[in-house]
């Protein structure tokens, strides 16, 4: 969840330190600090709230030297405040840290027994008071490191600094995200890419159990015993400039309109439409066991949830493969029947998400082949499934998630039709047709996107509600709760998503003139259907915000706002659906006024259970 960032090299370290402490925000945060060496010792600045406190404490107290940590913290153990703010320090040792540490009370109770003083209610205290402790039995600030390593139980990745060697980072991490970058006499630590890319594309990433030692000169790579491991740096393409706003007012309304090109650099060099066959090049290496496994589970978390619940329609229809779908969070804690016949499919946008790489774990665990589906390169998720497609979607900088909703659900659809076709499911005529279908998308987006004005209107005649329905038949039922969670996330308004035959089994007692109901209606074959539902919602006064490409007098005299969408295939439609859906939520929170990139209480990246 927090922001990480080191420096060492020639620069003054604080103001890079603080902008790549700026490029993180997204990840959610309620306290920050630095610490830089100053005059041949390490000084600390730390604020609660936002970082522009931060910069002003800067201002009044500067940090001069050239090697130097950064945090933003979201807290976990303590609440907000300047001594639970990151970094810590104890004696010569200066600490910042993401996750938790899983033991830190015996830890602490230990150190304690000791003579040690503790000045915060943090997990990551005890660990700076761990390596400092064995600094003071005479090892190297290295082997006091790993010493301290080798106890800690839990996620984290953390990055020390230590006055006994002043031209040194050390950075480690479990189950916890740390991403290190190379300069020309410099080096980066940092939690996420999008904080280095304007220093440097030349990037090593630690896989748990290893530490590295950064200085100017480069890195060294060991595991938490000491023993070298080689690994050689990888090249990021990602421009800086996909990860600013690009003259848009938000983050969320520049990704929303970055959808056209992601689900295309997703779709790119995977589609083969001369042959009518999906090429997913990635999995060639596995493709006889995706051909006969007999069931897939698919785990997730939030929106990634959302995606899988409408990857369970794709792969039973096109690829005929009995699917579950499960919360990450829930599926590691109950009996499951997983066997060498089994698929888990985890879908994530960071490939960090803690649950869900705890239910991969168990899935690989009971003999099941792992696939995930994810957005970013090398991440834990990625690296520890069996097979991988990632989705291309670029920094989805944003904390509510919309790129990398639809790239995922883009993923699913090419992998649902090259399972169809590889497992006989699918003919090539039928096959080809899917991928026409498929192709047409970005244009069929980028025609909503020009509704946008049309969407504000509605987003401000509705923006005061307290309560919104959502309801979905099918298919689209997936995208109801998908829209649900944007609008609560966003504005803060309670919202249900329902399908929409459940409707008077309960939520229809919550109908009244108050409530908006906002209906997603393709021409399908619950059409009819869903419209007897509207008709109910309407007979109560609710106010009807219909979605629909098949606009008819009918529904003209019951709705009181109709979105047109293009016509598509049922199976594409619910990528469509989502767009409307995100500018409705986007545009109700900015009327409203919320923090629409930061939302209160959530962060990115969930990367503890």
């Amino acid at each position: 969840m927090c922001g990480i960032m080191g420096y060492v090299g020639h620069r003054e370290a604080a103001p890079l330190l603080f902008q790549g402490l700026k490029r993180l925000e997204y990840r959610g945060y309620d306290s920050a600090g630095i610490a830089s060496f100053t005059n041949g010792h390490i000084a600390i600045r730390r604020t609660v709230g936002k970082l522009a406190n931060l910069d002003q404490l800067l201002q009044a107290e500067p940090l001069p030297g050239s090697v130097g940590i950064g945090h933003t913290r979201w807290a976990t153990h303590g609440p907000p405040s300047e001594e639970n703010a990151h970094p810590h320090r104890a004696g010569d040792v200066v600490v910042i840290h993401n996750g938790i540490i899983e033991n830190y009370l015996e830890l602490r109770h230990e150190l304690m027994d000791k003579g040690r003083t503790f000045s915060s209610e943090t997990d990551t205290e005890v660990i700076a008071h761990l390596i400092d402790q064995y600094l003071q039995e005479g090892r190297s600030f290295a082997e006091a490191t790993q010493a301290a390593l080798r106890h800690l139980s839990g996620s984290f990745a953390l990055v020390a600094l230590s006055e006994r060697d002043p031209g040194t980072l050390l950075t480690a991490k479990n189950a916890t995200p740390i991403v290190i970058g190379l300069g020309e006499e410099e080096s980066f630590v940092a939690s996420d890419i999008p904080a280095l890319l304007d220093y440097t594309r030349r990037v090593l990433f630690l896989d748990d159990g290893e530490m590295a030692e950064v200085s100017r000169r480069g890195v060294s790579i060991s595991d938490f015993s000491g023993r070298p491991i080689e690994r050689e740096p990888r090249h990021i393409t990602w421009d800086p400039i996909t990860a600013q706003k690009s003259g848009y007012k938000h983050f969320l309304l520049k990704e929303i309109h970055e959808q056209p090109q992601a689900i295309i650099d997703t779709m790119r060099s995977r589609i083969l439409e001369e042959s009518g066959e999906i090429a997913l090049g990635e999995l060639t290496d596995r493709l006889p066991v995706l051909d006969t496994v007999k069931r897939a589970t698919l785990v997730a978390c939030g929106t990634a949830w959302h995606a899988c619940l409408v990857g369970k329609f794709l792969l039973e229809e096109l690829a005929g493969l009995p699917t579950e779908v499960d919360y990450g969070s829930e599926f590691r804690y109950r009996p499951t029947r997983l066997d060498t016949d089994s698929l888990v499919l985890a879908v994530s946008q960071s490939g960090e998400t803690a649950d869900t790489l705890a239910a991969l774990a168990g899935g690989r665990d009971k003999g099941a082949s792992t696939l995930a589906i994810c957005n970013v390169v090398d991440s834990s998720i990625a690296r520890k499934s069996d097979m991988v497609v990632y989705t291309h979607a670029g920094p989805e900088i944003s904390v509510a998630s919309t790129k990398a909703f639809t790239t995922q659900l883009t993923a699913l659809y090419l992998l649902a039709v090259h399972l169809g076709q590889r497992r006989g499911v699918l003919d090539r005529d039928h096959g080809r047709q899917l991928i026409e279908d498929i192709v047409t998308l970005p244009a069929l987006v980028q025609a909503i996107l020009k509704k946008t004005k049309a969407i504000e209107k509605i987003a401000k005649k509705y923006g005061h509600a307290s309560d919104f329905l959502y309801l979905g038949r099918g298919i689209n039922y997936p995208i109801a709760l998908e829209g649900a969670l944007k609008l609560k996330e966003l504005s803060y308004i309670h919202a249900e998503g329902y399908p929409a035959g459940e409707m008077k089994h309960g939520p229809i007692a919550l109908i009244d003139e108050q409530m908006p109901v906002v209906v997603l209606l393709p021409k399908d074959p619950v059409y009819e259907k869903t419209l007897s539902n509207m008709k109910e919602v309407e007979a109560r006064g609710g106010r009807i915000i219909a979605l629909t490409d098949a606009p008819s007098p009918e529904l003209e005299e019951i709705a009181w706002e109709i979105i047109q969408v293009p016509t598509t295939n049922h199976l594409v439609m619910p990528i469509l659906l989502s767009i409307p859906l995100q500018l409705l939520a986007y545009h109700v929170a900015v009327y409203r006024g919320t923090d629409v990139d930061q939302p209160r209480n959530l962060a990115k990246s969930v990367t503890v259970e």
